[in-house]
Parts: C-alpha cells; structure tokens; sequence
C-alpha cells in the first residue's frame, strides 16, 4: 500500500466513526468539489480536502466551539488542530515529508485561505458545506444558526466560485430560500445596498 492509500485509508476510517452525521458525506463531497474545480489538483491538496476536518470526528481531541466567544477564532483552533492531527497520520504512514508540511500549511489555512492554493481549499470547503452539510446542519440547529453560519460560509467564498451555488438545489423548499436570503443579504451587504 502507497504512503497516500494509507492516508487515505486512516483519514476515511477516522471519519467514519464521527458523531457529526455529515463529516464522512463532507470529506468526500469537499474532495470531489476540488476535482470538480481543478482536476489536476496535486496530491498534497487533495489529501487535504479528504482530511481538513478530521478533528471533528476525534471526541478526545475534538476543539469545541462552547469555548470560544469568537467564531473565526474557534475555527482557527479547529484548523490548527486538524493539521496537527493530519501531521501525525501522514506521518505514521511515511508520507514525504515535504508533502507533510505542504498538507500541514493547507489545512492551517482552510478556514481563511490566504495564497491560491488555500483559497481554492477554502472555497470547495464552503460550497461542499451548502451541498452537503446545511440540510443536517439545519435540522440539528434551526434557522436562525444554519442562517448565520451559512452568511459566513458565503463570505468566505471567492468572488469568482460563487456561482456554483447556484446549481445547488434542495429538496426542501425552507433550504431553498434560506440559501437564497443569505446571498441576497450576504450581496447586498456588498454593494452597500
């Protein structure tokens, strides 16, 4: 087995005992999001987007967002943690290091981006949040949280990616429109109107 089947292997087998109902669905989605976007996307990126939120699904080492009063500082610490976690995987399974590090800096960045290669980490993150996530996310916290996270998974999406939500349809109709108020506000919050 490759040092990246191995990964692989470690991070799906992690995820999938997550009590997060969505994580197995969301690694995978956010992966096929940055095949999708860029399909010669580099294995370092790719091991990233399968992993970048692999903490979650640790309990024992799982970064709680209770702890927190500022949410970009909570998913900084969720970021950080992640990484940490993914150094050790990869590490376990021999991977070069210079793709260790190469993951290790993505996933620092998934939450904020920062240089192209994270941007793009960061935007298949989002939009993989609005295919996937938001429909479990809202049954678990309401409308009025699935409604501001959602404003701030919005904002976080570069300017020229986010159209591809707009092919993003839900089956329940409640989810169709809270999609649609958080980019009419999150668009009118930037023409100032």
């Amino acid at each position: 087995m490759s040092h990246v089947e191995c990964t692989q292997r470690k991070i799906r087998t992690i995820i999938s005992h997550s009590a997060v109902p969505e994580d197995p669905i969301h690694a995978e989605n956010t992966l096929d999001w940055l095949l999708r976007l860029e399909p010669g996307a580099d294995m370092a990126l790719q091991i990233a987007a399968l992993g970048h939120d692999v903490e979650r699904a640790l309990e024992d080492r799982r970064i709680q967002k209770r702890f927190y009063t500022d949410f970009d500082a909570f998913k900084a610490a969720h970021a950080r943690n992640s990484a940490d976690i993914m150094n050790e995987i990869m590490t376990a399974c021999e991977v070069p290091q210079t793709i260790v590090d190469d993951v290790y800096q993505l996933i620092c960045r998934h939450e904020t981006g920062g240089d192209a290669r994270s941007d793009l980490l960061r935007d298949v993150d989002s939009i993989s949040f609005f295919d996937v996530n938001l429909p479990l996310y809202y049954k678990r916290n309401g409308r009025e949280e699935t409604f501001r996270r959602s404003i701030w998974g919005y904002r976080r999406i570069s300017q020229r990616r986010k159209n591809v939500l707009s092919s993003i349809v839900y089956e329940h109709s409640e989810l169709n429109v809270l999609l649609k108020d958080v980019i009419d506000i999150a668009q009118s919050d930037r023409t100032g109107t």
